[in-house]
């Protein structure tokens, strides 16, 4: 049994397809179905059923894949404890960052990263909260920035900054010339939302749930993929939505869209690095978010001040 055959057995549990699994584990479809059998062979059980490509674990095999990534886990804690006894910011660091915060802050922290830690580069993955949390537990991830709160069993998390929310919409729309939005009366008007999954939408709908109740008398929502797809809805007319201010003020100016802010309180987010209580590069996190407090990001409130967590 070696850890790469525990690799693919990840891998393939994480596809459940083994041509995806082979190109997930870099390597020919055979050279991973030989192996898998190999280890099945070895263990005396069948850890998958086949079907046409398909595969579905079975019950032991669960345990074992379980048992697989606990195993992987560990093993890339030798190198991160063997990295710590280098240097703390020499290697990649494997970033995580939700949809609705990577578009907006990695353009002014990378190049800035770069310059002050040039041996530490950033390998970068955006993914919605549910996923970048399972990859950092799995140690897919060092590191991630998510809005809290999240479940922090096992983990540390660091608060960077806060962020207030704002109303989108056309400049011909009758809200343009209103100060302030009060958040009640966006459930009387066509409102665009990121689709399930998304940790921002849950956010918004905590703002208005009116907006989404089925009962309700006005429109019903609209849901896109992405900030970017909704901004483009709002400008063809289809309705308003609402964004986080760094996500408006971070981009050039758009004479197609008004944004203003909520009547306060105004709903807001706030924005956290976190990471394994296990993972030794504490100087590359504390040197990543000095980065991010300085990056120059707009429409944000960083939070040089908050406390370091504790083990």
């Amino acid at each position: 049994m070696t850890l790469t055959e525990l690799r693919y057995l990840v891998n393939l549990d994480k596809e459940r397809h083994f041509g995806r699994a082979a190109e997930r584990s870099f390597v020919s479809q055979p050279t991973l179905s030989v192996a898998l059998k190999k280890l099945e062979d070895e263990l005396g059980v069948i850890l998958f059923e086949r079907n046409r490509g398909e595969a579905r674990p079975t019950p032991v095999g669960e345990r074992i894949i379980a048992q697989a990534r606990r195993v992987l886990s560990e093993a890339r804690l030798i190198e991160d404890l063997a990295r710590d006894g280098r240097d703390e910011i020499t290697g990649p660091l494997r970033l995580g960052a939700i949809y609705t915060v990577g578009p907006y802050l990695l353009p002014s922290l990378v190049p800035l990263l770069r310059q002050r830690a040039p041996q530490m580069p950033l390998i970068i993955e955006e993914n919605f909260t549910a996923k970048l949390l399972e990859q950092l537990r799995d140690n897919e991830l060092d590191v991630i920035l998510v809005a809290l709160p999240v479940d922090l069993n096992g983990l540390l998390a660091w608060p960077v900054y806060d962020e207030d929310f704002v109303v989108v919409m056309p400049p011909d729309h009758h809200w343009a010339h209103t100060a302030k939005i009060p958040a009640k009366q966006l459930a009387g008007e066509k409102l665009l939302l990121l689709g399930p999954g998304h940790c921002f939408r849950e956010q918004v709908i905590e703002v208005c749930p009116k907006c989404v109740d089925a009962d309700a008398d006005g429109p019903k929502p609209q849901t896109g993929s992405s900030l970017e797809t909704i901004r483009h809805m709002v400008v063809s007319g289809l309705g308003i939505t609402v964004l986080p201010r760094s996500s408006v003020e971070n981009r050039p100016e758009d004479s197609l869209l008004v944004s203003r802010p909520f009547v306060p309180p105004a709903p807001t987010r706030r924005i956290a690095l976190v990471w394994r209580k296990t993972f030794p590069r504490r100087k590359a996190i504390g040197l990543l978010r000095d980065t991010i407090l300085e990056s120059g990001i707009k429409g944000v409130t960083m939070l040089p001040d908050a406390d370091a967590p504790g083990e």
